[in-house]
């Protein structure tokens, strides 16, 4: 089997896109589309975002000490590419998209109703990086939304409808094709 060769640069998909929202005092909320999220520890929980300096929601992000990630679903898929190829300074991000603020006992910066999981985060360190700066953020609280709860309590994230970001695409989630362990267990 032949390989080509290509420069450095990124290729580590598919990723979860995910919607940022961000709030400074009094201003009105934004939300910042973000393709470069990811878990970075379990305890503490803490996850990260890497968001370009020249971004508006960065200076936000940074100034409020504080972020929530949205989980989107195939319904937001169409405000999540539109929150991120238009900038909060020209634009009320909620209202042009007919987002619902949630504000939670967490935080004030409003999490998005309308998306299924909501994390909290407070900002315990930020790293340049060089084209973008990483945002640590240490989970302070998570909320979801009540419909994706079974009888027993749990929470079906499967059911949700998550959408993954892959090359300048968007893709639903598939087929389950097996559960952690599965490869290793006894029949």
């Amino acid at each position: 089997m032949e390989k080509i060769s290509w420069k450095p640069g990124n290729m580590l998909y598919p990723l979860p896109a995910v919607m940022v929202s961000c709030k400074r005092g009094s201003e009105k909320p934004n939300i910042i589309t973000v393709a470069w999220a990811g878990t970075i520890c379990s305890d503490p929980a803490m996850v990260s975002i890497s968001v370009r300096p020249e971004r508006y929601s960065y200076d936000i992000i940074k100034e409020s000490g504080q972020f929530v990630i949205n989980l989107v679903t195939q319904q937001l898929v169409r405000a999540c590419d539109w929150c991120g190829v238009r900038s909060g300074r020209d634009h009320d991000k909620f209202s042009e998209q007919k987002l619902t603020e949630y504000v939670s006992e967490y935080m004030d910066t409003p999490a998005i109703s309308e998306s299924p999981v909501n994390i909290y985060c407070k900002v315990k360190d930020v790293v340049p990086l060089g084209s973008h700066d990483m945002f640590i953020g240490e989970v302070a609280g998570i909320t979801v939304d009540e419909k994706y709860m079974d009888e027993s309590g749990k929470f079906d994230l499967n059911a949700t409808g998550l959408i993954t970001y892959s090359h300048g695409e968007y893709y639903s989630l598939g087929e389950n094709l097996g559960k952690f362990g599965f490869s290793v267990k006894k029949k």
